[in-house]
């Protein structure tokens, strides 16, 4: 299991441009870090090189001694800025392949729908959910097959209000219980979170 995630010295290029270097962070069980910077400056970059996804130029990424593809097959969470929620399939068929794919079941998905309100949504083709709807059925693998890692990007747009402070909530639990988030955002988070600017290599990280 997860309990810290430890970024030391990482550089980070997209396109043949260096986004930034020498970045570095430690984690600990409980703690949630918000990443902001301006758009293009990497965020969402170092969470796809956090979730494996993306190489690093230079540095390391650990995960307190978990062998790191064990770590990224079944530790961690990454909830996109983009939903990726096919719009020809039901919300129902989409919980539950998200669901079962990362490690839940249908029980699990029937529980993630009712914290998150979804079920009246479940019939429904996902193109017809609003914004915030899709959201919500996109966060809800989080909760459906929990995993210690919590890798978010702009997680609270386009949620409204209300649902901002219920998903704080739920951010909240999970680093109760030992969980750890980084979150890529421009609006600060719901929750208590250290911050983490991220800056070009022109003026260091």
């Amino acid at each position: 299991m997860i309990r810290s995630l430890e970024l030391r010295g990482v550089a980070l290029s997209r396109g043949g441009r260096l986004l930034f270097k020498g970045l570095s962070l430690s984690l600990g069980a409980g703690e949630a870090c918000a990443l902001t910077g301006a758009n293009g400056s990497g965020k969402t970059s170092l969470l796809r090189a956090v979730a494996g996804l993306a190489a690093i130029e230079a540095g390391e990424v650990g995960f307190g001694g978990v062998d790191p593809a064990d770590a990224r097959a079944g530790g961690l969470h990454l909830a996109g800025h983009q939903d990726g929620l096919k719009p020809a399939r039901t919300a129902r068929e989409e919980l539950e392949f998200w669901s079962v794919w990362s490690g839940g079941d249908a029980a699990s998905a029937a529980g993630a729908a009712e914290a998150l309100e979804l079920r009246p949504l479940l019939d429904l083709e996902v193109r017809r959910l609003s914004a915030g709807q899709r959201r919500r059925l996109a966060l809800a693998r989080l909760l459906a097959a929990p995993r210690p890692l919590w890798l978010l990007d702009e997680p609270l747009s386009p949620l409204d209000a209300a649902w901002r402070e219920r998903f704080g909530a739920m951010m909240q639990t999970h680093l109760a219980g030992g969980g750890l988030i980084l979150a890529a955002v421009h609006d600060p988070l719901p929750i208590a979170a250290r911050t983490l600017e991220i800056v070009g290599p022109e003026m260091g990280a």
